[in-house]
């Protein structure tokens, strides 16, 4: 019996459609790309290569990406348009073949407090949905379980074509009132806020910005409430009441209405609603004064009420979930078999099961957003796009192999593959070999970085990358050997009794004189064990990637007081004064404020920069720029990537040797392609922590605690990593490495290996010993992948 025609799945006809399988890209122009052409075939994994500072990110980021991003802006409907800022098209001839361009970067995940693991990807959802289904007693919906909504009772009268009809609502949330769902209390000192031998008047707010004749003290001195020219110390109880916890009441100040409230709820609402970390440096300064958190203790830190803790599913809380390490709580789902939510306990089951096949099976969902790593963060939200049900789009990664072991990294490759296999292309930007040569594409820049840089010198097959003789491919099998002799040390480091986090009770001592290297899975507890127990210590000084302090307007130049010699010489060549020569003060651009883009903020979705008209991106007057030094003016100087501006400044009239000395130090860890201008928000965590080095190189620090330094370095540039560890100890500074790559493991003195899992299942030391005895006993993932990498 032969199926009828109805039934006959024959094959499609050829189609036009079917043509357009590559995106192309004509004259490219972004940064340093140099009329770029390329052709990146789509429903397949590419990866782009090349030096730090090349034009990898100038391509995929800002050409590519950014321009899907602004012809899906422009198919809103115009009243939508005119909230959103307008996005300037890449600098590029032509671009055919785009698709919806999905970003997975490794930015931080976001700065509200309220913010988790659970709540950043649909586990938590889904897990409030379970537990409004099955938990005991019934207690109401999955808002029931939500700590970022609060319980609300109201009612009211509407009228109805002269008929008075009663409504009445109520919500019913999970939120702790007394910490309003953040988990924590804050305790602020008075003290800290005000000088109590001062009037209002006369300035007696000491709260940063707040000055006697701004709107916020306005408030209390016009309120009635309070004598602006009595001293604070000499209120009664009922003034000191109404000035540090009165209101809220509604008052009229200059004839305008607005809201009394007291200082203390006043400060609350402006300083302590934001991360801390995002705060300017002095704002944040005066709040690690002014401050002291601490665990909420009506909730006990898990920022759920009473009733949503009460509820419970064969014993455990949603709390009690929540706080589980996420490997524990697919178990824990995989043990329920109740039919009523069989295909939601499937869903749920294969979301947690992602974390744990990205290698995160060691984090909770209560776990906040703020303190996940970058490479974290990356894979957080590739959890989200893991479930998602769109096919032929574009996602573009940004090394996300950032923070992971050797034994991690053949997963985050499977996963890559899985999104190709979904008919999506995958667009990687990276530097560790084992995932390019997974790659179906490889599109190569080079040669050099910064000016040098800025061209295709291939694309094709990893095979014939090898063969290209590119720097990419001539290091691509690059392996380093193991030390043929090893440094004695000269002392110890004693760590005794360590319990951070997931640390089992950990005693070790930690050479001094040496290159030691801490190594482990992501989650083995690395990081807890250095910075936990050596981080803080006299003369340890630890130079991580988390963002340095400073606003989006801080930039290498800024950072590292290279700027104020510059300025100087800048002044002394044209007779004026130095602070023309900075965008923070009187030369700046006037329209920009000196950062030479324009922020659009835009509430719940990420903010858009936009260069400035005005000062089309330099920064500064345009009466600054006719200033100039060595035949250059402010913001060409700006422009310079390290390596250039160190010979600029080192002869001729521009010669200025303070410059010289911080540019150096940039070239010798490796950053010499970086702009003297470019914002610190667009540094990898690599390159931050390299910037913090060159800053501490000039210090007195004995031993440094370095955190990932391999993180974004380009195969070449690993080499010149090396010689600069070498050159710290062998001028008698202790370092210590947090590190999984394998050339820097065979580098090493000694090596402390923790497990031998992730979270519970690691927390403690598996091998310590010299590369050589990790090699030879392979009693751990890390000496196994070690040996594999050495040869041995």
């Amino acid at each position: 019996m032969t199926a009828g025609p109805e039934t006959d799945l024959q094959p499609a006809a050829p189609c036009a459609a079917d043509s357009h399988d590559l995106i192309r890209v004509h004259g490219a122009r972004e940064n340093n790309l140099k009329n770029v052409h390329v052709e990146i075939p789509k429903r397949r994994l590419t990866v782009f290569t090349g030096v730090s500072g090349s034009g990898k990110s100038s391509l995929v980021f800002d050409t590519i990406a950014a321009e899907s991003q602004r012809l899906i802006n422009e198919t809103y409907s115009a009243f939508v348009q005119g909230f959103m800022p307008t996005l300037a098209r890449p600098e590029v001839d032509a671009l055919d073949g785009l698709t919806t361009a999905i970003l997975v970067d490794q930015q931080p995940m976001g700065t509200s407090l309220r913010s988790t693991v659970g709540t950043a990807t649909d586990a938590g959802t889904l897990l409030r949905i379970l537990f409004s289904r099955l938990a005991e007693p019934y207690i109401g919906s999955q808002k029931a379980f939500a700590f970022n909504i609060a319980s609300a009772d109201a009612s009211g009268v509407l009228v109805v074509n002269g008929r008075k009809i009663e409504k009445g609502f109520s919500v019913v949330g999970g939120m702790c009132l007394r910490c309003e769902g953040l988990g924590t209390v804050s305790d602020i000192d008075p003290a800290q806020l005000f000088d109590d031998s001062r009037s209002l008047a006369d300035g007696a707010i000491t709260v940063p910005g707040w000055k006697p004749d701004g709107w916020a003290v306005q408030s209390f001195t016009e309120s009635g409430l309070l004598d602006p020219h009595k001293p604070i110390r000499d209120y009664t109880e009922r003034e000191r009441h109404d000035f540090l916890h009165g209101g809220p009441v509604k008052v009229r100040v200059k004839g305008v209405g607005t809201t009394y409230e007291g200082l203390l709820a006043r400060v609350r609402k402006s300083f302590l609603s934001k991360d801390r970390e995002t705060l300017q440096p002095h704002i944040r300064a005066f709040v690690e004064r002014a401050v002291a958190f601490s665990a909420c203790p009506e909730c006990h830190g898990t920022r759920l009420s009473g009733t949503a803790r009460s509820a419970k599913i064969d014993g455990l809380g949603i709390a009690d979930a929540c706080a589980l390490q996420i490997s524990d709580l697919a178990d824990w789902i995989r043990s329920l078999t109740d039919p009523s939510v069989t295909t939601l306990l499937a869903v749920l089951g294969q979301t947690l099961d992602s974390f744990v096949r990205i290698g995160l099976g060691y984090l909770s969902l209560d776990r906040s957003s703020s303190t996940l790593s970058g490479g974290e963060a990356q894979r957080v939200r590739m959890v989200r796009h893991l479930g998602s049900a769109l096919t032929d789009v574009t996602y573009v990664f940004d090394e996300p192999t950032a923070g992971l072991h050797p034994h991690d990294i053949q997963r985050m490759n499977d996963l890559l593959l899985r999104l190709r296999d979904k008919g999506n292309t995958v667009l990687v930007v990276e530097h560790r070999p084992e995932t390019i040569t997974i790659a179906d594409h490889v599109v190569d820049l080079g040669p050099h970085a910064g000016t040098e840089g800025g061209e295709v010198v291939f694309e094709g097959t990893v095979e014939g990358l090898r063969a290209a003789g590119t720097v990419t491919g001539r290091h691509l099998d690059d392996r380093a050997a193991l030390k043929p002799s090893v440094r004695e040390r000269s002392g110890a480091l004693e760590v005794r009794g360590a319990d951070a986090h997931n640390l089992r009770n950990v005693d070790v001592d930690i050479p001094l004189g040496v290159l030691t290297v801490v190594t482990g899975v992501a989650g083995s507890g690395k990081s807890s064990l250095i910075h936990g127990s050596v981080a803080g210590r006299d003369g340890v000084v630890t130079v991580d990637q988390s963002p340095i302090k400073g606003s989006r307007r801080s930039n290498p130049a800024t950072c590292t007081g290279m700027l104020e010699p510059i300025r100087k010489a800048f002044a002394r060549a044209n007779g004026v004064k130095p602070a023309l020569f900075s965008p923070n003060s009187e030369g700046a651009c006037p329209t920009c404020k000196g950062a030479g883009v324009l922020y659009t903020d835009l509430a719940i979705m990420a903010g858009v920069a936009t260069t400035c008209e005005e000062c089309e991106g330099r920064r500064f007057q345009g009466s600054v720029l006719r200033y100039r030094l060595g035949g250059r003016d402010i913001s060409e100087v700006f422009a310079m990537p390290v390596s250039e501006a160190a010979e600029f400044f080192r002869r001729g009239d521009a010669r200025t040797p303070a410059a010289c000395a911080v540019l150096d130090r940039l070239a010798e860890v490796g950053l010499g392609y970086l702009s003297l201008g470019q914002p610190l928000t667009t540094l990898s965590g690599g390159e931050r922590q390299r910037l913090k080095l060159a800053g501490h190189m000039a210090g007195t620090g004995s031993v440094y605690v370095l955190d990932e330094p391999t993180s974004g370095l380009h195969l070449a540039d690993v080499e010149q990593l090396l010689a600069l560890l070498d050159r710290l100890v062998d001028a008698g500074r202790t370092v210590i490495v947090v590190e999984h790559h394998q050339a820097v493991m065979a580098h090493a003195d000694w090596i402390i290996d923790l497990g031998p899992g992730a979270g519970h299942d690691g927390g403690r030391i598996v091998f310590e010993g010299t590369p050589a005895d990790l090699v030879a006993a392979r009693s751990t993932l890390t000496g196994e992948h070690l040996a594999q990498y050495v040869g041995a």
